[in-house]
């Protein structure tokens, strides 16, 4: 067969992990061609490719990013470009397509099997919000990486008595500043999911200093928002899939917080740094894993139909099921575990 592979929407470690292992077992053991897509949908849509194989894909099981390139284009916004996409597919002579990227990406591939393109999704997210899937590969970098720079912001926080407020990825889900927040031991954890009162976060920092605690971490998610009339931020641009680009709720917190307490405050925003870099033991495992069940889901005639992770099993289930709803933060876990440790 002639497979084809797409990387969209943000990239995270664990994406060239995905490739490596399409490739290796469609080339090895199915004796497929490989192409890849640049740049994400806008590659299938404009026909610009580069050619993959097991000497090209050599060493990319540490190396982070996407080697494909990616986007965030949306063939449904832009005219003409579900047709140009499914005509390059043609001309390419491309028998299946495998698109890892998370909601967005994702809903786009669903959408083209109604254009008869036969598709396998392979989830990508690092805020971990995917449906039917238990974990998406990325996530537990990005945990790492915020969970170290929490530790280390404890260190600096307390030589200044300062409270330092750390901003984390997370635009519908607070999975990052849940599990970073908890395992980096945050004063405050802050998550699109439950909307917070400046006044009773301030006052929760108030009583742990009144014990003799001069330093507070604050893990926000760049998605958090304030409940109504408590607190105005500002909009910002939005992208082909009607997203706002979000950062910077933190600065407005830590200008807040120092207003209402009286403790300094300073704000860290780790931003793409949490995409960046290597992929944890646990990313490149699962990413593996899920690159050979993607070809081999192909193979089967699986169309329509994503890979996930479920009980420690690697299965199969409906693109639409993958897309239809947002898997946000399990309530159990934010109050019952979490806000133990607020204040």
């Amino acid at each position: 067969m002639r497979v084809g592979l797409l990387t969209g929407g943000g990239d995270c470690p664990g994406l060239n992990a995905v490739i490596r292992a399409v490739v290796r077992k469609g080339e090895r053991h199915y004796e497929d061609e490989l192409l890849g897509f640049t740049d994400g949908w806008r590659g299938v849509i404009e026909g610009t490719t580069m050619p993959l194989d097991v000497e090209r894909c050599r060493g990319l099981l540490p190396r982070g990013g996407t080697i494909l390139g990616t986007s965030r284009t949306n063939p449904y916004k832009v005219d003409g470009a579900v047709e140009k996409a499914v005509a390059t597919l043609r001309s390419k002579a491309i028998d299946a397509l495998i698109a890892i990227g998370g909601e967005d990406t994702l809903g786009v591939a669903h959408e083209l099997r109604g254009e008869g393109v036969n598709i396998v999704g392979v989830p990508k997210t690092i805020d971990n919000d995917l449906s039917a899937t238990e974990v998406t590969f990325g996530f537990d970098t990005a945990v790492q990486i915020a969970t170290d720079a929490i530790d280390r912001l404890h260190t600096t926080a307390e030589s200044h008595d300062r409270v330092i407020v750390c901003e984390v990825m997370g635009r519908h889900a607070g999975w990052i500043a849940t599990h970073a927040g908890i395992a980096g031991g945050a004063a405050e954890i802050l998550i699109p999911e439950e909307a917070f009162d400046i006044d009773v976060v301030c006052d929760n920092l108030r009583r742990r200093h009144e014990k003799g605690r001069f330093a507070s971490i604050v893990v926000v998610a760049e998605g958090a928002q304030p409940k109504e009339g408590t607190l105005s931020l500002q909009s910002g641009e939005v992208d082909q899939f009607g997203h706002v680009r979000l950062g910077g709720i933190s600065n407005v917190l830590a200008e807040e917080i120092e207003k209402r307490t009286g403790f300094e405050s300073r704000v860290t925003i780790l931003g793409h740094v949490q995409r960046g870099g290597t992929p944890t033991a646990f990313d490149r495992i699962l990413a593996t894993r899920f690159g050979i069940a993607a070809i081999d889901a192909v193979h089967d005639g699986a169309f329509d139909q994503m890979v996930a992770l479920q009980s420690a099993q690697i299965v199969r289930v409906p693109l639409a099921d993958a897309v239809g709803q947002l898997k946000t933060v399990d309530p159990g876990l934010y109050h019952g575990v979490a806000e133990m440790f607020f204040g």
